[in-house]
């Protein structure tokens, strides 16, 4: 039996990994001796502890040639040669060693707890490397996030990940589904594993990906099923995933209790933990555009116009969907069911106060600085992008502009910025109003 080590995506130049970093300021290797990518370089030696204990004989490792770091927008490339992902393997404690699994073959998750475990690493950028174990003992390639998102007590890789799961179709994926190619005729060619976001428009055509690539983790729009190998991927479900949370957790362990915690908790004046829970349940559903620094124990209009944004996604109107969380709407954030908020979706003004599409800073149409900023997805970035590329600024976007903020949106505002004769912090690719003002005038 041969021992699992194959190989997913292709290395950067610039990857971020304590193995390539050596590599750039160490002497290149004489002739005859194993070059390329150093992670890959440390594949034989991984290899062979893994074959060790399989009673196999490892395979060779693949060599590798410097890439150009992937531009936002597109795909990390799995074509040859590629970065090998690590074999099985039990979860690593502090000081870096195997620990013995405690937690049961498939344990339960909500898809919130899923979600919210994958934006965990997006948030820290942890980097791309088949070799090294993040903090919480996961391996830091492509299954072994999934095994990290899903709860798994030990690393898997996407030869044994659909053992924890079920097939599913297109028509029933949900944010905590997985995407899986696995080549089983040679593992070595293109494997990847990554996680469903939800949709990002009405056509099915584009979903939100969360996954583990180099140079370190991200979030983004990705036509569906992936960029390349496109009829190999395949949905699946955990197994685990269910409707609510086990148990009536409290604010002790930081998580969201099963039970309504109480209106008095919510509103102008709350500060306490289940807002800043009730803040991560809604971005998990959709409504991360709504947030600038990401939800916190102090209720603000944030938190208003994400709930309302989720409750009219019910179909829900008037008093049913006045921004303030019930029992309802309690329920079906904790237990993962309802409708999820619709990508640009809106919450409209409170009666009296300006239209819901804003005049921000006396500019008609400019809706704020804040949601323009990284992660955010809202319908003023597509209208930002496509304003862009009418004024000539297309030439900045692989794939077109879309309703999540990217490093393209960015460098296309910096440009137009420039052409207006701006330089240091007024060209920053952030628009303003005076940019607004002058990009659709």
């Amino acid at each position: 039996m041969t021992a699992p080590v194959f190989e997913e995506v292709d290395p950067v130049s610039d990857c971020g990994c304590p193995g390539c970093v050596h590599g750039r300021t160490s002497p290149r290797p004489q002739s005859g001796r194993l070059g390329g990518h150093s992670a890959a370089r440390g594949v034989v030696v991984v290899a062979a502890a893994a074959s060790a204990a399989l009673g196999a004989t490892p395979p060779a490792a693949a060599h590798a040639t410097p890439h150009p770091s992937p531009r936002p927008g597109t795909p990390a490339a799995d074509g040859n040669p590629a970065t090998p992902q690590g074999a099985r393997a039990p979860l690593h404690g502090p000081a870096g060693k195997p620990v013995k699994p405690s937690a049961p073959r498939i344990p339960p998750a909500t898809r919130t707890e899923i979600i919210n475990r994958a934006k965990v690493w997006v948030a820290a950028k942890v980097p791309y490397s088949m070799s090294a174990y993040w903090s919480d003992g996961y391996r830091q390639d492509c299954s072994g996030y999934v095994s990290m998102a899903w709860g798994l007590g030990t690393n898997e890789w996407t030869g044994s990940l659909d053992q924890f799961g079920v097939k599913i179709t297109k028509e029933e994926l949900q944010p905590g589904d997985i995407l899986l190619f696995h080549n089983p005729a040679n593992p070595e060619k293109g494997s990847h594993v990554v996680i469903f976001g939800g949709w990002t428009d009405y056509t099915h055509a584009s979903y939100t990906v969360y996954e583990q690539t180099p140079p370190n983790t991200r979030r983004q729009a990705t036509p569906y099923p992936y960029w390349t190998n496109a009829d190999k991927y395949v949905p699946y479900r955990y197994k685990g995933v269910t409707a609510g949370t086990a148990g009536a957790q409290g604010e002790a362990d930081g998580k969201a209790p099963v039970r309504f915690p109480g209106a008095e908790h919510f509103g102008p004046g709350a500060n306490n933990t289940y807002v800043t829970q009730l803040g991560r349940m809604l971005i998990a559903r959709g409504a991360g555009s709504f947030y600038a620094n990401g939800p916190g124990p102090v209720w603000g209009e944030a938190d208003r116009k994400a709930t309302q944004a989720f409750q009219l996604a019910q179909g829900w109107k008037d008093k049913d969907a006045d921004g303030l969380p019930g029992p309802r709407t309690w329920s079906l954030l904790v237990t993962g069911q309802g409708k999820d908020i619709k990508p640009g979706a809106a919450s409209p003004a409170r009666p009296g106060s300006p239209s819901a599409r804003p005049a921000s800073h006396g500019v008609p149409g400019y809706p704020g600085r804040n949601l323009f900023r990284p992660g955010a997805e809202n319908e003023y970035v597509t209208q930002l992008g496509k304003q862009l590329v009418k004024k000539g600024f297309g030439r900045f976007y692989d794939t077109g502009p879309g309703s999540s903020w990217s490093e393209a949106d960015r460098r296309a505002v910096q440009a137009f910025q420039r052409s207006q004769g701006w330089r240091g912090g007024a060209a920053d690719g952030y628009p303003g109003p005076e940019t607004w003002r002058r990009l659709f005038a």
